[in-house]
């Protein structure tokens, strides 16, 4: 085990629980106590392809040999643009900023519908949503507790209800407003579904009133819910897309995808990110995508993701203490009281799980994991659940 001293010089932010994690593979990890745990974390939707991919180890390896770990965006490397060219081919978006996470991305997203939107200037986000702890995407995010301590934020947010159509329309018709910015799925806000009803109407609201639509989709793209983006359920197309997690197979990677109407507003030297696309990441990320993107893998996925729903609706009518279960491919929450409590047994029994919120227990297993493994956590879970 790692000595106290070795990790008191890391700012106290974090609550890390458990062993120091040493080796992965697979879903598993393994822990300097010597000890196997089934991973349904994902490193919280990042490692989607799992522990030890071989086709991102290959890519990362091809990149060290190569030499070129970053040359700055002053100059041009190969695998930025060949990123780019993919995840334009398989979206709505003409044109892709790289930068280093889901805040950063965030952050992105609001300069780009300021600068395309002239002097309006408004942004309207929703209760219960998250996208981030930088100072303009704490702005947007609904965490009262988060936000306190740091204000004043950036100005001119307005939040609106899920589904208050309505409400929405009194904001934009105010003609101050910018961009609307949505999960498909609010993640750390308790795993909730926003209704493909309720992301038309904005849809064709943003149209109507002159305002980008954002979709964040940090935590829910990349095959995450069963398609390769989460929006694509509601038969829509936003103006601007975030990415981040999973982006880079593990390493630091975001993205902000947009359609050549905001791109055109932007110029060299509005926006930038010394690290954003550098070749290791972008050779990892080419690689992720890829492999995510293929059909046959995403077949897959969605197999595993109705065998989940079967195990935790058969576990819902076994514990009635569960009050719901809600999600969407394999992105699940439990609610339930004690969420906190289940975690960390279940974590004593070797199952790595996370929480959203004080009463969800929320399940993010890799993409790749098997049938035996969700049959094997969902045993393990419904241990904790008994304690």
């Amino acid at each position: 085990m790692l000595a106290a001293d070795t990790q008191s010089a890391l700012l106290g932010v974090y609550k890390p629980a458990g062993p120091s994690f040493v080796a992965g593979e697979g879903c598993w990890l393994t822990g300097d106590d010597g000890r196997r745990y089934l991973d349904l974390t994902s490193g919280i939707a990042v490692n989607a392809l799992g522990y030890g991919d071989p086709n991102v180890a290959a890519a990362i390896r091809g990149a060290l040999d190569a030499g070129i770990l970053h040359t700055s965006n002053l100059f041009r490397t190969a695998p930025a643009g060949e990123l780019a060219a993919w995840l334009a081919a398989h979206s709505f978006a003409d044109r892709v900023f790289f930068c280093n996470s889901g805040a950063e991305a965030n952050e992105g997203a609001i300069k780009f519908a300021r600068r395309w939107a002239g002097d309006r200037d408004e942004i309207i986000a929703f209760r219960g949503g998250f996208h981030g702890r930088t100072m303009g995407a704490l702005a947007l995010t609904d965490r009262p507790a988060y936000q306190e301590p740091f204000r004043p934020l950036m100005p001119g947010v307005h939040f609106a209800e899920v589904g208050d159509v309505d409400g929405v329309k009194a904001l934009l018709q105010t003609g101050r407003v910018a961009a609307v910015i949505i999960e498909p799925i609010q993640a750390e806000g308790g795993v909730r579904l926003v209704a493909p009803g309720f992301l038309q109407a904005l849809r064709a609201l943003c149209t109507e009133h002159g305002a980008l639509l954002m979709l964040d989709e940090v935590q829910t793209g990349l095959g995450r819910t069963g398609t390769l983006w989460a929006h694509e359920a509601a038969g829509i197309t936003p103006d601007v897309m975030t990415l981040a997690k999973p982006l880079a197979g593990g390493l630091p990677m975001g993205a902000v995808l947009v359609t050549e109407a905001v791109a055109a507003a932007l110029k060299p030297g509005d926006h930038g990110s010394t690290f954003g696309g550098g070749t290791l990441v972008a050779s990892a990320a080419l690689a992720t995508c890829r492999k995510i993107g293929a059909e046959p893998f995403m077949a897959e996925v969605r197999r595993k993701s109705e065998l989940l729903a079967d195990l935790l609706g058969a576990l819902a009518l076994r514990r009635p203490g569960i009050r719901q279960v809600r999600g969407a491919g394999l992105m699940w929450g439990i609610e339930m009281d004690d969420a906190a409590g289940i975690v960390g047994r279940a974590l004593e029994a070797g199952l790595l799980l996370c929480t959203a919120g004080p009463d969800v227990v929320r399940l993010l297993p890799p993409l790749v994991i098997g049938d035996d493994e969700l049959r094997q956590g969902i045993a393990i879970l419904e241990g904790a659940m008994e304690c």
